[in-house]
């Protein structure tokens, strides 16, 4: 049974690809409000030092913080606008779709069809500004302890700190809305991908400085880079991967009508929960 991916890759003319107006307006809607994402990640929050936060990052990029600032585009880094990225609204949706299967008004607008979907994603936005205002506050009093880093430290600072890294969340949630309505591909994921993505030109120059300092030797730096690429098609493979299940109908009389059995594929994804974990923790 052909997928719908492998259909289009057999259908594509480029040709008719170059005419497609309507194609072309999406992708360079998508390009511009990635570029613009790309942008907010530069912008940095009022009250703070960079410099002195850069040097503290320097210290603690390492740990935890440097994956966090991975998934944030840089974000973290630099302390910018975007510094919660759009992990609370990922982590609200992950909540609501697990408060559906125990809440019975979340099940019944779920079964409404497109209105309670409506009001399941509405139920959603409230749940990532009480996230995002959460982690927020915490980004802004870490940040008054963290030495010098603020300038003007108190109340003010931290209802700012919440308010900016709020609505930079908030922003970045309707900016994934619109990639997703009006661009290519799914909005949420592309913002996370280009913030990961970002990062990768930094860390090949890196480890090939470190190769040429010979802090890393050459046979390391291949091996890093062979598994690297068996990682990313280890990925591949678990996600892509299917388990068919053949569904055989019986033979069945209605009326003085007898009707052959039928049969037909289900498509079964071997790892159907997918990063959901990873992004909800």
């Amino acid at each position: 049974m052909v997928s719908a991916a492998e259909q289009l890759a057999a259908n594509l003319n480029f040709s008719a690809l170059a005419k497609a107006e309507e194609l072309k307006k999406r992708i360079w809607f998508t390009l511009g409000a990635l570029l613009v994402y790309r942008f907010g990640t530069y912008i940095p929050l009022p009250g703070i030092d960079p410099a002195a936060w850069d040097q503290i990052f320097r210290t603690q990029a390492g740990g935890i913080l440097g994956m966090f600032n991975m998934f944030a585009g840089g974000g973290i880094h630099r302390m910018a606008i975007f510094a919660l990225n759009i992990m609370p609204y990922i982590s609200a949706s992950i909540i609501i779709q697990l408060m559906t299967t125990v809440s019975p008004t979340l099940e019944q607008l779920k079964k409404e069809g497109e209105q309670g979907r409506k009001v399941i994603n509405q139920y959603t936005r409230y749940l990532t500004v009480v996230l995002a205002a959460f982690q927020a506050f915490g980004i802004a009093y870490g940040l008054e302890g963290a030495g010098n880093v603020v300038t003007d430290p108190g109340w003010f600072f931290r209802i700012s700190t919440v308010i900016t890294l709020t609505g930079g969340t908030m922003f970045l949630m309707w900016l994934g809305e619109q990639i997703t309505a009006r661009g290519v591909g799914n909005g949420t994921s592309l913002i996370i991908m280009a913030g990961i993505v970002a990062g990768l030109p930094s860390a090949i120059v890196g480890l090939l400085e470190q190769s040429r300092q010979g802090v890393i030797s050459l046979p390391l730096l291949i091996g890093l880079t062979l598994l690297m690429l068996a990682v990313v098609a280890a990925i591949v493979f678990i996600e892509r991967a299917q388990r068919r299940l053949l569904v055989q109908y019986p033979k069945r009389q209605m009326g003085n009508r007898m009707f052959q059995g039928d049969a037909w594929i289900f498509l079964d994804k071997t790892d159907g929960i997918n990063q959901f974990p990873c992004g909800l923790s």
